[in-house]
């Protein structure tokens, strides 16, 4: 059987449509400083803290699982920062 190559050519243009490009993101804490203040106290998180927990969402189990930041980041206020921003606290 022959597939007509104008339908072989709609099909790829559907198929590479619903390719989703990820961007590979680097896990450093260290992004996450502009959250410092609303994780240690009751300020309100940042509008760049929100990007960046955003940014650094595959990486939170990682810090969660942290001895040296799983103080910070299994913290209510830290909880409280990331659905703020809308971000799920991850369950690892």
């Amino acid at each position: 059987m022959k597939i007509p190559y104008a339908a072989l050519c709609v099909i790829m243009v559907v198929l590479l449509s619903e390719a989703h490009l990820t961007k590979a993101v680097t896990c450093s804490p260290l992004e996450l400083s502009s959250c410092f203040a609303a994780i240690t106290s009751s300020a309100p998180p940042s509008s760049m803290c929100c990007s960046k927990l955003r940014e650094q969402r595959p990486c939170l189990c990682g810090y969660v699982r942290d001895p040296n930041l799983s103080q910070y980041v299994n913290s209510a206020n830290a909880r409280r920062v990331a659905s703020t921003c809308g971000v799920p606290f991850p369950n690892c």
